[in-house]
């Protein structure tokens, strides 16, 4: 049996690495459009984001919460739980990253601690009524970010119909820097709130505190990583969303960006842990379905999906092995 010490280090790392995974694939989800315009350089918008995901990550801890208590029952999990299921997501985070395909670190953090649980003590440990939740609002909001995203870049386009295009070049070049500001924001107070309520599931399972309260060096720690995720740039995501889906005009970024960002803003409000890139990626099909249906690149988004569909299983059987190895190899339970 290892010490309760060594194991909450562990765990930690893990999912401050995970943490670390996400920042780096999902800085895509803040700064792709605002890139793929021009409106800011890479390091300036990754720099930009990077400090937004900080400040949007210490403002709230309900989506913390919700992932914390609300997927697994707490009295049941192990530290060796929480510890597989950062290292599965990391894994398959990190991998999906340096292909350049956009994926959910929040499906990602979901799937695994759902499958290093049931590997542990069962299927009786996970709490589907929370997963239930979890897993509509994720399905519902790639549709919300492209309805709102259609919407909103039709209600644009016929607020600048008689605009002179270097007039709309202009004015949406530099609303944008408020949009992607906005986005990057809410990436941070959505998806950071995810990883400290996993370390604070492992604090109480180590018996290090009683309660499902955030402490405030997890918080820290957890927006500072991610932040630095974010920084380091995930440029394969970024070409994968800035120009691979649709070409995208500064207009055309403000939309996306500003759907996505009332939809992920939303969600945080309620505590319910969403995916920014589902969202964002909705948001930016919806805008390109304004101008043509065929403006679209639906092979890649097929692709994409495909990824997300998989995301789930594939986790949940990775941290479910790295449970076991975990187990039979270091003896850990």
């Amino acid at each position: 049996m290892a010490d309760p010490t060594f194991l909450i280090i562990a765990v930690v790392i893990a999912a401050l690495i995970f943490d670390y995974t996400n920042g780096w694939n999902d800085s895509a989800n803040a700064i792709a459009t605002v890139v793929s315009t021009r409106v800011l350089s890479p390091s300036t918008a990754v720099l930009l984001a990077a400090a937004l995901n900080f400040g949007g990550a210490l403002v709230s801890t309900k989506v913390a919460k919700t992932i914390g208590g609300g997927l697994v029952d707490p009295q049941f999990v192990t530290q060796t739980v929480v510890l597989a299921s950062m290292l599965g997501a990391a894994l398959w985070v990190g991998g999906m990253t340096w292909l350049g395909m956009p994926i959910s670190g929040s499906h990602s953090l979901i799937g695994s601690l759902i499958g290093a649980a049931t590997m542990a003590k069962g299927a009786d440990i996970v709490n589907l009524g929370g997963v239930q939740k979890t897993l509509v609002a994720m399905l519902v909001s790639p549709i919300a970010g492209l309805l709102f995203g259609f919407l909103l870049m039709w209600g644009l386009l016929w607020l600048v119909r008689r605009w002179s295009p270097r007039r709309v070049q202009g004015t949406f070049g530099k609303a944008q820097l408020l949009s992607v500001s906005w986005m990057a924001w809410e990436h941070g107070n959505n998806d950071a709130q995810k990883v400290m309520g996993v370390i604070t599931l492992a604090l109480v399972a180590g018996k290090f505190q009683t309660d499902m309260e955030v402490p405030l060096w997890v918080k820290l720690a957890c927006a500072t990583v991610m932040a630095l995720g974010t920084a380091a740039g995930g440029w394969k995501v970024i070409k994968t969303l800035g120009s691979g889906l649709i070409k995208i005009q500064p207009i055309h970024g403000f939309a996306a960006e500003t759907a996505a960002s009332a939809t992920l803003g939303v969600a945080a409000y309620m505590g319910v842990p969403v995916s920014t890139t589902h969202t964002i990626t909705g948001s930016i099909m919806g805008v390109g379905a304004t101008k043509r249906l065929s403006a679209v690149r639906w092979g890649l988004g097929s692709k994409i999906l495909m990824a997300w569909v998989f995301t789930l299983p594939a986790t949940a059987i990775l941290a479910a092995l790295v449970y076991r190895l975990l187990n039979v190899v270091f003896g850990l339970v």
